[in-house]
Parts: structure tokens; sequence; C-alpha cells
């Protein structure tokens, strides 16, 4: 089977904690605090110690066009992807020649050619490599994307694909939009990059065998997540029912995919969760009755790094990988949520 081989990751330069951000939009919002005064207690409820991004707080909370941000956007995502990459790279005592397909997952930035294209050239990747751009999955795309590459490597047994997925959430903080959406993502989203090596059964690597892949789609969700495109960015959309959702459908989703390889939860040892946020962490508590250790690697990766949308889960799976090493039984499962609205899970062999 298909197995995922190494995970690398890189953050940009500007770290901050949680409570600077809050003074700073406070201050920044001074004028309209009376009206967002009962939503600043998502700042510390966010369960989010620290964040990264690509620019300084200062720059963040100034007015940009579309166009600036997205410049901003393709120049540090390129750097930062290239970071990750480089990593992974020197990590597994790799060449950049030795990718067959190269996969670029991101929805915080547009760029054509795309920023696969770009690190074709900043890494020295082969010129006949593969390649396919993900653009629009939000959080779910990482998981989308390993799923992506896992397809491929069933038909390409001889394989390796290298992952990158990049997000710059803090780009899309509007200065003037004063509405719940925007506040709510300002106290959750981060930045950072990941790259991921997955190999076909062929290559001669060790690694989690995938078991299998499922996506679900929701109808008549499409208002639960995303963004609306405004002359001054990404203005995020985000339903409170979230969490309701989670609840209503996580258990029978997951009940479903697990009986397909004729397993239940009580075989699953590790639950590598995206963590949208705390409420939605709790609501995959409750709906799975789970213990708070057991999503131990979402909240603690949510409170060093925030949400940084598609790329959160595979800081998770680092982080499990690292201390995981001599582990060679029993089954993990990658679980996210995204626009759409839709989910994208992934049975391992850990």
């Amino acid at each position: 089977m298909p197995k995922i081989v190494a995970v690398a990751t890189a953050v940009p330069e500007f770290k901050v904690d949680q409570t600077t951000v809050c003074e700073i939009v406070s201050d920044h919002f001074s004028g309209r605090l009376d009206e967002l005064k009962r939503l600043l207690p998502i700042f510390s409820n966010a369960g989010i110690t620290t964040r990264y991004f690509s620019r300084p707080m200062d720059w963040m909370v100034q007015p940009h066009t579309l166009e600036e941000r997205n410049r901003t956007y393709i120049e540090c995502a390129t750097d930062l992807s290239a970071a990750a990459a480089t990593k992974l790279i020197k990590q597994n005592k790799m060449s950049p020649e030795d990718f067959d397909y190269i996969i670029y997952v991101n929805t915080t930035g547009l760029s054509t050619p795309s920023i696969d294209a770009r690190l074709i050239n900043k890494l020295g990747l082969r010129r006949d490599i593969h390649r396919t751009p993900i653009w629009g999955l939000g959080c779910a795309g990482g998981a989308a994307g390993l799923a992506h590459a896992y397809r491929y490597l069933l038909g390409h047994p001889e394989g390796k694909v290298l992952l990158i997925a990049t997000e710059l959430c803090g780009l899309t903080f509007l200065a003037d939009d004063f509405s719940r959406s925007n506040l709510v993502a300002t106290a959750l989203f981060s930045e950072g990059s990941a790259a991921v090596l997955l190999a076909g059964d062929q290559v001669d690597y060790e690694g989690m065998e995938i078991i299998g892949t499922k996506s679900t789609f929701y109808p008549d969700s499409l208002d639960v997540m995303g963004w609306n495109v405004v002359s001054e960015g990404l203005q995020v959309i985000f339903a409170q029912r979230i969490p309701d959702i989670v609840k209503e459908q996580a258990a029978k989703d997951i009940d479903d995919f697990l009986t397909t390889h004729s397993l239940s939860l009580k075989d699953i040892s590790a639950y590598l969760f995206h963590p949208g946020g705390t409420k939605v962490l709790k609501a995959y508590e409750t709906a799975l009755d789970l213990n708070n250790n057991e999503l131990a690697l979402s909240w603690d990766i949510l409170s060093e790094y925030g949400n940084i949308s598609s790329v959160t889960v595979l800081f998770i799976l680092e982080r499990f990988m690292n201390q995981n090493r001599q582990r060679s039984n029993g089954y993990g499962l990658i679980t996210a949520l995204g626009p759409g609205f839709c989910s994208e899970s992934m049975l391992i062999k850990v």
C-alpha cells in the first residue's frame, strides 16, 4: 500500500502571543469597541497561546488591496514552501530529482503560474515532474492532498510524491470588516507550511501505510464555510453551526468509513483531527465519546500554532510521527472539515 514516509514543517518569522493579538485588535477597533466587546472573549477562549505570521502585526491591521495581499502571498508562500520542502529533502537524504509528482495545496492566495511551478525552479525539481495545484478546499485541503497522493501512488507503486500545503491566513484579515466572522478568524487563523513525502509500495522506504480514504459532501451547505471575494481581499464565511454538524454527523460518517474496512472506533489508537477550534474539538469528543487525551495532539498544535487551515493536520501528523517512531501496530484516523461543506478522512496503519 502507499505510505506516508515523512513530514517537515516551517513557520514564518513573526511569532505573536494571543494576548498581544487581542490587544492590537482591540486598539484597532477601538471606535467600535462597544459593539465588539462581547466578542473579545473569543481570543481567550480560542485555546491558542502563540501564532506565526509572514508580516508584522502593524502591517496586518493596515488596509491593503487584494492585489497587495496576493503579491505578498506569492512571495512569502514560495519561500516558506521551499523552506519546508528543503527541510524534508535534507532530513531524508534525498535529491530534489527523486520526486515524480508534486501536489500544492492552498486557499489563501492565487497564483498563475501556480506556486508548484515556482517551486520546481526554486528547488531544482525534475523538468518532467507531474504536478497538481489544489485550491479552495480550505481546512480540508491537507487531508485531501494526502488522499490525492494516495490515489496516484495506487497506480504508480514506484512513485514518490511531494505534497506541500502552505497557508497565509493572516493576509485575509480585513481592517474595516467588523463582522463576527472576521473577529473569529482573527482569533484563530495563523500561517505555516508543511511538506510531506509519500511513496508507493515498491519504494524501499519505511512509513505509515494508507489503508483507505473517504470524502463526504454535505448537500445544501455552501454557506457554512468559505470566502467572499471583495475588493480588499478574502472575506471569511463561518457558520456558527459547524460544531452542531460535527455532533450530528461525525459518528455515523466515521463509523461507516471504518465499517468498510471491518473496523470500529475501538480499533483506532491515534486520532489526528484538524482543530478547527475548541468548539469543534469538543464536538468531536462528544460525538465519538473521546476523552481529552485522545485529541491531545490536536489541542497542543492548536495552542502552539493556531489554525493554519489546510496545513494544521499535517503539523499534527508530523508530531505524531516524531513521537511514535517505534510503534508498529494499530490504526490512525486523519480527519478535516472544509468548505463545501465537506469532510476528508484517511485511515492509516501506525
